[in-house]
């Protein structure tokens, strides 16, 4: 059990102990309280908190020294952003992460043994639909509105992004590459035509982006493309179901939806919420850049004539 630091001080624009809420006691309220939190932190204290709010699985696997070289500050201040949290160090602030990368369920069980499971038991349609709400509301929990708008610069600014998402994973990747391409140039869909998935990562240099799209049970070789790209020192955008998930660890950055489901199959209205909520902040962020981009491609999709135009009638009965 994590216990407040009554004695703790507390610096110049650093929150009171008398002040603070109950100690954050899973990952997510740890993130949710930084958010919360983060106008009242010293600059130094903020750009922490920005490490730790990316960075969450690696928070739960190195120390405090290690996590503080690659936040770009001093170790002493992971020990106060801890404190301003309500915790009584860093190795407090890191146990709720620690226990979640204990106790993360990779996949329960094969699909063949879900579906048994579910002729079985059978399961309702007001379980589904708890589920699928659920999911849709998971991006607003999991993740900060700085780090969307984060992610959505990133998109923006990269020299050339390329969306990768297979299996199950490719219509989430393929709807951010279409929406995408409708307010920026340089963006593509990795595609395995004539295997040639590995020379579009290979093309990609470390001014450009990779956003990866993945959930358990995580494609083998989604995770081996991201890494190489991470290994080439090419950033990597995560969409994925946990911090801890191996996609998550090879990413500069990840954004975390939810994808229960009683059914045999994860669902995938999670991952389609994140990602028209992240395509939404690229049209809040991008300007007037945006704005001219979109004006030009629907202009196109006019001349195309690319949408039906005639009016709807009612289907014969």
């Amino acid at each position: 059990m994590v216990h407040l630091n009554r004695n703790a001080t507390c610096g110049t624009n650093e929150p009171n102990q008398e002040d603070m809420p109950h100690v954050p006691m899973t990952p997510q309220d740890v993130l949710a309280a930084l958010e919360q939190r983060f106008p009242d932190l010293s600059p130094e204290l903020q750009r922490a908190a920005r490490w730790v709010q990316q960075h969450s699985a690696a928070l739960g696997l190195q120390s405090m020294r290690t996590s503080a070289r690659e936040a770009g500050v001093a170790p002493t201040t992971m020990a106060r952003l801890a404190q301003a949290l309500g915790f009584q160090g860093f190795e407090a602030l890191r146990q709720p992460f620690r226990q979640a990368l204990a106790q993360a369920a990779v996949h329960d069980g094969s699909f063949s043994a879900r579906a048994r499971a579910l002729q079985r038991g059978g399961s309702s349609v007001e379980r589904l639909q708890e589920a699928q709400g659920a999911n849709v509301q998971s991006w607003v929990h999991l993740n900060t509105t700085l780090a969307l708008d984060e992610a959505a610069d990133r998109i923006l600014s990269g020299n050339q992004v390329l969306f990768l998402g297979l299996r199950a994973s490719h219509g989430i990747a393929h709807h951010l590459h279409y929406t995408s391409q409708l307010l920026r140039d340089r963006v593509r869909l990795a595609h395995d035509g004539a295997g040639a998935m590995e020379d579009q990562v290979a093309d990609l240099r470390p001014g450009d982006l990779l956003v990866a799209v993945s959930q358990a049970p995580y494609t083998r070789r989604t995770v081996e493309l991201a890494q190489h790209a991470h290994d080439a020192g090419v950033p990597v955008l995560a969409l994925t179901d946990h911090a801890w998930s191996p996609l998550a660890r090879l990413a500069r950055q990840t954004l975390l939806f939810t994808a229960d489901s009683p059914s045999f199959f994860q669902s995938m209205t999670g991952a389609q919420a994140l990602a028209e909520a992240l395509v939404s902040r690229m049209v809040t962020r991008g300007g007037a850049d945006v704005l001219d981009r979109l004006a030009q491609r629907q202009a196109q999709l006019q001349v195309q004539r690319t949408y039906w135009e005639k009016p709807l009638r009612k289907a014969p009965t």
